[in-house]
């Protein structure tokens, strides 16, 4: 038996060790310091430190301002994006094309973008050769026929009654001969230039633009799916070759249907005499690519070009294509659009709407391809996991 365990069966009592005196030494590696003070204790005999609210603020207000002014960038920068966009949308759009002609006439795909480019060049000189002259032609009649239009004006009885009570001529003759009318006038001319050159920069920006996207765009897509996990790469492949496939078969439908609104509206014009049947059938074609509402705004312009030489034939030109609206937006669009998107007209309808109220024009024409896309994704991914679930 062992000292300790004898004296305990003597007393009772385990031995007491060495008493430990009132401030102990720490263990090396302990919580503490070296003099048995807490670190993280508060100067004052707190808890934890208080967190420096200044150095938060200063913090926090430098995000919100980085937040905003990168808000301001994007903002400033926006048509830039609108641009691309439309650019990137057209070279998509157009890529059918390229395609068909190199498989067809063996062309590299340099010579099918040139040819695609020709094309639509010419159209768009013949556009403007038909639509300038006529314009012209009537601008100068209406100013050189003005002179006496207000000659006649001014002999009427219901003209002598309205200046006499509203001091019409007075007024013209003040603002005519006040010191800022010439000022008004460049100022206008100016702010009409400044918007025709806008026009003219935005056109040749997004003309080359789409000259390169056309050039690179294999190569764009093949870098995008590289960003795609080699698992899954073949399924993403499949639905973004589908999805540019549903965007040029989109393209292709609207142009289907703006020709066809345009060869009906040259033959209805060349029938009843019109003498600028060709220059309002090209209007009515490229107004009828505008989701919604475009063939009613080609439909009204007819009617108005026809109706100031003949009231009663402007009448029918407008009832003739109002009716023709009834039958393009119930019959052609839908069968075209419905083989060329796959998407009920209720979302073609609703996805130009919203793309309108986003972006204007342009949106309103990226929403239909963009709603194809989207219901694209939901058919091939996302219906089918949730039907495994």
């Amino acid at each position: 038996m062992s000292v300790d365990a004898a004296a305990t069966s003597a007393t009772g009592t385990p031995p007491q060790g060495p008493r430990e005196g009132p401030k102990a030494e720490r263990e090396p590696g302990a919580a503490g310091g070296g003099d048995g003070t807490d670190p993280f204790a508060h100067p004052s005999g707190g808890g934890a430190r208080r967190p420096n609210y200044f150095v938060v603020g200063f913090v926090g207000a430098l995000g919100v301002l980085s937040a905003w002014l990168l808000v301001e960038a994007l903002t400033g920068a926006r048509a830039v994006f609108v641009y691309i966009l439309v650019a990137l949308f057209l070279a998509v759009g157009l890529n059918p094309a390229i395609e068909l002609l190199r498989r067809r006439l063996r062309m590299p795909r340099w010579a099918a973008i040139v040819t695609v480019c020709l094309v639509l060049l010419a159209f768009v000189v013949v556009f403007t050769w038909a639509i300038v002259p006529p314009l012209t032609a009537q601008v100068s009649g209406f100013a050189a026929a003005l002179p006496d239009a207000i000659d006649h004006l001014k002999n009427t009885a219901f003209f002598h009654e309205v200046d006499r009570r509203y001091d019409v001529l007075e007024r013209l003759e003040g603002v005519v001969t006040g010191g800022d009318f010439g000022q008004r006038i460049f100022g206008g001319l100016v702010g009409v230039g400044q918007v025709v050159f806008n026009w003219l920069f935005a056109l040749s920006t997004v003309f080359v633009l789409t000259l390169f996207f056309m050039a690179s765009l294999p190569g764009m897509m093949d870098v995008s799916y590289r960003f795609v996990p080699r698992s899954r790469r073949d399924g993403v492949r499949e639905i973004g070759d589908e999805i540019v496939r549903r965007i040029g078969a989109f393209i292709a439908g609207q142009l289907m249907v703006a020709a066809f609104g345009g060869v009906v509206a040259f033959f209805f014009l060349w029938a009843i005499g019109s003498a600028y049947a060709l220059t309002l059938a090209l209007v009515v074609a490229v107004t009828a690519l505008i989701p919604l509402v475009g063939t009613t705004i080609g439909a009204f312009a007819a009617a108005l070009a026809v109706g100031v030489g003949d009231l009663w034939l402007g009448l029918a030109t407008l009832v003739f294509f109002l009716v023709y609206q009834q039958i393009e937006s119930y019959v052609i669009s839908p069968r075209v659009m419905r083989h060329a998107v796959d998407v009920a007209p209720t979302v073609n309808i609703t996805a130009a709407l919203v793309g309108g109220a986003l972006l204007g024009l342009v949106g309103a024409l990226l929403a239909i391809p963009a709603a194809a896309a989207l219901t694209l994704v939901l058919k091939k991914v996302v219906f089918p996991r949730l039907e495994r679930r």
